[in-house]
């Protein structure tokens, strides 16, 4: 028979196999790729900005095709939004709940919702979408709207909430949410700009913690009312319910991105022995 006649041999790879598509491992790893993908491209985001992050860097910083990323993410501004809902919509609803179902003074609801800001927005790379939010909200109007309803707005909102539960105890004087809110949150988006971008030139540092406690007692002294305005704060004791939140989102993270079957190890709670 001439060479031209004949079937060309077929050869099927190990990796093209069906049966490797159906198997365990396999499916594990696809589920984790979003996630991958988010993660790689938070951290482009964080670093160049919106306008100079393209999908094949974000690919290739995840290991994948380019090709991959249009599996799950139908453009750049879809993969932005599935970074803002992945980072920072979770530790917002998590607020929520604490505000829900906390038992003690709001003098003290307001020290857990400033500091679980900080450690869980600010003083991590999330914070960089702020900035970036503000940089290029001019030329990207969309995403612009798009953080703005996903993020400002129940923000104010949860700290609406914490006023009137305030008013309601006796503990805050009847202050209007608007702009008592924006009172609250200007200076923790300063304390994010300070440390992503003014700190690298200034003369003197901004230490977060003292920064954090400042803002608390000056918030507290034209807030509060009756004897809560002379009543001190109780110590903390033991690790701030943020700290928990934290290591219970790391945790669930890392279970989302294993890909090897086994269970990942639960993060340790702050003072818990290793």
């Amino acid at each position: 028979m001439p060479r031209s006649l004949r079937k060309p041999a077929v050869t099927t790879s190990t990796a093209d196999a069906p049966k490797d598509a159906d198997s365990p491992r396999w499916s594990r790893r696809k589920a984790a790729r979003p996630q991958e993908l988010v993660a790689a491209a938070l951290d482009l985001f964080v670093e160049r900005g919106y306008a100079a992050t393209r999908l094949e860097d974000v690919a290739a910083a995840a290991g994948v095709s380019k090709g991959t990323v249009y599996l799950y993410f139908a453009n750049k501004e879809e993969l932005f939004k599935s970074v803002v809902r992945e980072n920072l919509v979770p530790a917002l609803a998590r607020g929520a709940d604490l505000v829900d179902a906390y038992q003690g003074s709001t003098p003290e609801l307001l020290r857990e919702l400033l500091r679980g800001w900080w450690g869980l927005i600010g003083a991590t790379s999330v914070a960089g979408l702020t900035k970036l939010i503000m940089a290029e909200s001019a030329n990207f109007p969309d995403i612009a709207r798009f953080y703005n309803q996903e993020v400002m707005v129940p923000g104010d909102e949860l700290f609406a909430k914490v006023l009137a539960r305030g008013v309601a105890r006796g503990e805050f004087r009847a202050l209007p949410a608007n702009p008592t809110t924006t009172l609250i949150c200007a200076p923790l988006v300063f304390l994010m700009m300070w440390q992503r971008a003014l700190r690298a030139t200034a003369e003197k540092d901004i230490d977060p913690e003292a920064f954090l406690d400042g803002l608390l007692d000056t918030l507290l002294f034209g807030l509060t009312a009756g004897a809560a305005r002379d009543r001190p704060l109780p110590p903390q004791h033991g690790p701030y319910i943020w700290e928990v939140i934290r290591d219970e989102m790391l945790a669930q993270r890392a279970a989302a991105m294993a890909t090897d079957g086994d269970p990942a190890p639960a993060a340790p709670r702050p003072g818990t022995p290793t």
